[in-house]
């Protein structure tokens, strides 16, 4: 068994095995027990009590931490002409169609998420062999594929996120950085979890939210009392 190192061993007892811990207390108590010397991501896992192999108990959807990620997004806008000035006062740190479309056929996915128009989907979906794997296809049902593209590019630099329930019935995101505040922790951890609340499956049955788990890179994870964000 490796030896413990000093910041490990002054952390070591804060998290008690098996308790639940209220999601104020959470927020607090993640930042005490990371000890790494870089910004480490916060990441929130929330095990759900849903077939995710039916369709009627899929659970997807977007939430816009009010908080923010903490995280530079760099944003590729593919759109008409018409659209680009816009897209780039929005924030877009790529804005174009044609020249994008040859560079991502070549392999470049430089980027965090692409936002594009449905005029432009003839352009962009047969691009999905090389963005849908990487997880970057434009999807309406994430707000990626819109009219409005300037606003959609605003959203993402502010705090938006899409989701979706893995095949093992959980849901993973990153929520922010450990430098936040535990009021910003808070925050975004609880607008996280009302918005998968309201996401529940009519077919759902029992138990909906199983788990919920708070942790930053590297450190260890936090059992969060599902009673105390509802």
């Amino acid at each position: 068994m490796s030896k413990l190192t000093k910041n490990q061993t002054a952390v070591a007892g804060k998290v008690e095995i098996g308790k639940a811990y209220t999601l104020k207390e959470a927020s607090e108590l993640v930042k005490e027990i990371t000890t790494t010397k870089f910004d480490a991501s916060l990441d929130i896992d929330v095990r759900l009590g849903v077939d995710p192999r039916k369709a009627n108990q899929m659970v997807r959807g977007v939430v816009t931490l009010p908080n923010g990620t903490g995280k530079v997004v760099r944003v590729l806008a593919l759109c008409t002409p018409d659209q680009e000035t816009a897209a780039k006062d929005a924030g877009a740190d790529y804005v174009g169609l044609d020249e994008y479309v040859e560079k991502i056929k070549g392999g470049w996915t430089d980027v965090d998420v692409i936002i594009t128009m449905p005029s432009c989907m003839g352009k962009v979906g047969p691009l999905g062999r090389v963005l849908g794997p990487r997880g970057l296809m434009p999807n309406p049902k994430s707000g990626t594929v819109t009219m409005d593209v300037a606003k959609a590019v605003k959203d993402v630099k502010g705090g938006k996120i899409d989701f979706k329930v893995d095949k093992t019935g959980i849901v993973h995101a990153s929520i922010g950085k450990i430098s936040f505040t535990p009021e910003q922790i808070f925050g975004n951890a609880k607008e996280f979890i009302q918005t998968i609340i309201k996401l529940k499956p009519a077919a759902a049955k029992g138990t909906y939210i199983k788990s919920i788990f708070i942790s930053s890179t590297m450190s260890k994870g936090i059992k969060v009392d599902p009673k105390s964000v509802e």
